[in-house]
């Protein structure tokens, strides 16, 4: 065991963005969703002592094995440290060990626009990202790979990380503005990308326009929170899986405590936007569509074999 991790290939975060290009990466996590032959169970969620400890399994049939090691610490720069291992189902065999950060940042922004372009409207021209984190770039490049945008907004708590991060994507050739509050932002947006480690709520359901499309990231514990409960009750809401929002998913967990939306007013999860079983947006453009999302191994585990096969180590 100690031979076989010595010798095989550990691909760092700059590898793993080389091989990950959002629109290859967004079509692999789309074929992931819509073939039914990845599954993961219920990650493992504990507290050490204010920071998170997660393990992500998934399978792949009996070709592939990942497992993600994840440690989320808001008192840490980066918040999220995590490495990724891909072993072979039949023999167990590691093949390959993964910057586990990098690929969970573009794996996460992939699959809130793998939801997007089933969930907002086509014509979106103003994204408005709430957070000034490790998401926010990916965020920023992913979106642009699949909608027009000649807008993005960018809030944050600290308005200098704002605007380093809005200068940040301007230095990429994005249209990319800091704003000062976050009202400011959802009256302008069509999209919003919320990606914060919050725990009271900073997007008010009544600010939200017809049409909007609303992407919620944070909120990955019960006590987190991004959006009030009005925000859901407003919405169609949509989740990534079932299980995990049902488990972990903060903000939507308390707007159903509060009456505002019950579980089965979720629509349908990504698997089901992706195989086709449900429309998504469909032809109401006045729909105020909502994606609230907690991370699934699944997505590791198709960026992971994405990594592996488009690049040497």
């Amino acid at each position: 065991m100690t031979r076989a991790m010595a010798t095989i290939p550990y691909y760092d975060a700059e590898a793993v963005a080389r091989a990950t290009p959002m629109p290859a990466l967004i079509a692999a996590l789309l074929r992931a969703f819509a073939s039914g032959d990845y599954h993961a169970p219920s990650r493992l969620a504990t507290d050490m002592g204010g920071a998170s400890l997660l393990v992500m399994p998934a399978w792949k049939g009996h070709a592939r094995v990942g497992t993600k090691i994840v440690t989320v610490d808001p008192r840490a720069r980066p918040s999220i440290q995590s490495t990724y291992i891909l072993s072979d189902r039949a023999s167990g065999r590691p093949i390959a060990a993964i910057d586990g950060a990098m690929l969970t940042r573009r794996r996460t922004a992939a699959a809130s626009v793998l939801a997007a372009s089933r969930l907002a409207r086509p014509a979106s021209a103003t994204l408005f990202v709430i957070g000034t984190g490790a998401l926010n770039a990916p965020i920023v490049e992913a979106y642009t790979s699949a909608f027009e945008l000649k807008q993005i907004l960018v809030w944050g708590r600290d308005a200098d990380k704002a605007e380093a991060a809005a200068r940040a994507a301007r230095a990429q050739g994005y249209p990319a503005a800091a704003i000062a509050t976050v009202e400011a932002g959802l009256a302008a947006a069509d999209i919003v990308s919320a990606a914060t480690l919050a725990v009271a709520p900073l997007i008010a359901g009544s600010a939200l326009r017809p049409g909007m499309h609303i992407d919620l990231i944070g909120a990955f514990r019960p006590e987190m929170c991004e959006a009030d409960a009005e925000t859901f009750a407003r919405a169609r809401v949509f989740v990534d899986t079932h299980q995990g929002a049902m488990d972990e998913a903060g903000d939507l967990l308390q707007a159903i405590a509060a009456g505002a939306i019950a579980a089965a007013a979720i629509e349908a999860d990504l698997a089901a936007l992706c195989s086709g079983a449900h429309p998504g947006r469909g032809e109401d453009d006045a729909a105020i569509t909502l994606f609230k999302s907690v991370g699934t191994a699944i997505e590791d585990l198709a960026a992971a074999e994405l990594v592996v096969g488009n690049v040497a180590p």
